[in-house]
């Protein structure tokens, strides 16, 4: 979405068979460049910010969104299990905004996207790890809207929900498996219905509109509201709507 409003494209992933897929979706006489990411690794990220100021010369948009899941309860999730997953999803977007932050805020003009997720509005059985991860992905993001007034640098923390981009199949699950573990394998499926390029597209149209928080993807108004209206008692909905 980004190729054909004719933006600079520095693409990166953990492995090479992600970018090639990624590239082959550009439009033809797309600007691209890619490179091989382990956004967990702090030196590595510290070096690809430096890596794509030299090729670029700067950044405008910053989008933090690699990330996975790992289904299981708390008990039956291992801390080694845990530690993996918020390595990933967490520290990969602290490093992320503190490697690029300084040439972002040198420049007074920029933009940090953040993904969160509609986990990161609600505590989800089987998910809390992937919570831990995705509500300080929301902690961190909303903090920088106060610390970064004035600076001409933006943050947005976006909640998407539903997404059908495989991600269910790349995630891992509690190596020691329950009746939850198995329900919610079942389930995953028949939850990712919004495509890529609608999530893409709402993202886009809500940095336009200068919104802080993005909310999209199958039940994410839903999911977002339920918090609000109901802080105590929305688990025991949730619940409920298991089978």
């Amino acid at each position: 979405a980004l190729a054909e409003q004719g933006a600079l494209l520095a693409l990166s992933d953990l492995n090479r068979e992600g970018l090639d897929d990624t590239l082959a979706q550009l439009p033809a006489g797309a600007r691209a460049r890619s490179y091989i990411l382990d956004v967990s690794d702090r030196e590595a990220m510290f070096a690809h910010a430096i890596q794509v100021n030299v090729d670029f010369g700067t950044v405008h948009l910053l989008f933090n969104n690699a990330g996975t899941t790992l289904v299981g309860t708390l008990e039956n999730q291992t801390i080694e299990e845990m530690q993996w997953l918020v390595n990933i999803n967490l520290w990969g977007v602290l490093y992320g905004c503190k490697a690029f932050l300084p040439m972002l805020l040198e420049q007074g003009e920029g933009c940090i996207v953040n993904l969160s997720s509609v986990f990161g509005l609600i505590g989800y059985p089987t998910h809390s790890a992937y919570n831990i991860t995705k509500f300080g992905v929301r902690g961190l993001t909303e903090s920088l809207w106060s610390e970064l007034a004035g600076t001409g640098v933006e943050a947005i923390c976006v909640h998407p929900g539903g997404i059908n981009t495989g991600f269910e199949n790349r995630s891992r699950v509690a190596e020691k498996v329950g009746q939850r573990e198995r329900l919610m394998l079942q389930l995953a499926p028949g939850l990712m219905q919004t495509t890529p390029a609608q999530c893409a597209r709402e993202i886009l149209a809500g940095i336009r509109r200068g919104k802080r928080r993005i909310v999209t993807g199958r039940h994410s108004n839903l999911l977002y509201w339920l918090p609000r209206l109901f802080p105590a008692s929305y688990p025991r909905l949730i619940r409920s709507l298991m089978p």
